[in-house]
């Protein structure tokens, strides 16, 4: 049986891969619903910049650069 662990997408390591519960404040929410951030979309971290903010996602065809603290309010399901 297959488990899943829900977690943040800030939470993910370089080369991981997850796909997209949930995201968390609506505000923010809409913005990355137009950028391919959709739920049951998966997501790859490519690399996270060396102070550790921001990180950049592959999701929906393209890299996406994102603030850690966007990345800590959506949910993901790691893979």
């Amino acid at each position: 049986m297959l488990r899943f662990s829900v977690v943040k997408l800030s939470e993910l390591k370089p080369g991981e891969s997850a796909v997209i519960e949930h995201i968390g404040d609506e505000s923010l929410s809409a913005k990355l619903f137009e950028m391919g951030c959709l739920p049951g979309e998966p997501v790859k971290l490519k690399f996270i910049a060396p102070f550790g903010d921001p990180i950049a996602i592959k999701v929906a065809g393209y890299t996406l650069v994102m603030r850690l603290s966007e990345a800590n309010i959506v949910d993901i399901r790691k893979l």
